[in-house]
């Protein structure tokens, strides 16, 4: 069922790389609604990550929504191995190729939810004729490659527009890059509704002391609940 609840989403870009299985089943049982996965390319973006088996292998370690976020181009290539790798949510670029409507077909007929991503530069007007045909729009407040990076507040305004084009569509407002318990409430208050965070739920923990997750998951939920009327 649709819901404007708050859902956190930490990224495993920022988790122990060698105890990932693991690390999900931890962030999921400290309170994850979502596991954020982040697909890089090398070309797309200045780093390189997951491939369809990484995916495949976390899949029976995550109980909840696997949310896959491609960085890559080209993308229609891989829709299907990241499907069939076990995405719940399968994110593309708008900026990643000529035909992001043909993309976002193909996630449908895969039978996954369909997201499209936007960078910092990219205006949100480039969205409006793809907003009944997506489960998500995920808005990227660095950008993309590298996890810890700061958080661009120029973006809040882009959030705040597109939370109007969305009006009553069930459509999700994802937000990627920088999230803290700083900047949680920043775009929670403009209608963003998931969040990933990365080393803002990691730093601190690991899967021997698993606490601090979610601590840190619970203090970026309440100060993004707290701005909410």
């Amino acid at each position: 069922m649709f819901s404007r609840s708050i859902k956190i989403a930490p990224s495993i870009l920022a988790a122990d790389f060698a105890n990932f299985g693991a690390e999900c089943r931890a962030i999921e049982a400290q309170g994850a609604d979502w596991v954020h996965v982040d697909v890089m390319d090398g070309h797309f973006v200045p780093n390189l990550t997951f491939g369809p088996a990484m995916c495949a292998a976390l899949r029976p370690h995550i109980k909840g929504v696997m949310d896959v976020h491609l960085m890559i181009s080209p993308v229609d290539a891989y829709l299907e191995a990241y499907a069939k790798a076990g995405a719940d949510v399968i994110t593309a670029h708008v900026e990643a190729g000529p035909h992001i409507h043909r993309t976002l077909q193909a996630i449908r007929g895969l039978g996954k939810k369909a997201g499209v991503a936007l960078n910092p530069g990219t205006p949100v007007e480039v969205v409006a004729e793809l907003l009944d045909m997506v489960d998500m729009v995920c808005v990227m407040t660095v950008n993309p490659g590298f996890g810890g990076q700061s958080f661009i507040e120029s973006q809040v305004a882009k959030i705040t527009r597109l939370r109007q084009m969305i009006g009553d569509r069930e459509v999700h407002i994802e937000i990627d890059g920088g999230i803290t318990v700083a900047t949680a409430p920043l775009v929670s208050k403009v209608g963003a509704d998931v969040l990933v965070a990365g080393s803002a739920v990691f730093k601190g923990g690991s899967v021997d002391n698993p606490a601090p997750y979610g601590a840190n998951i619970r203090a970026i939920r309440a100060a993004a609940e707290a701005v909410l009327g």
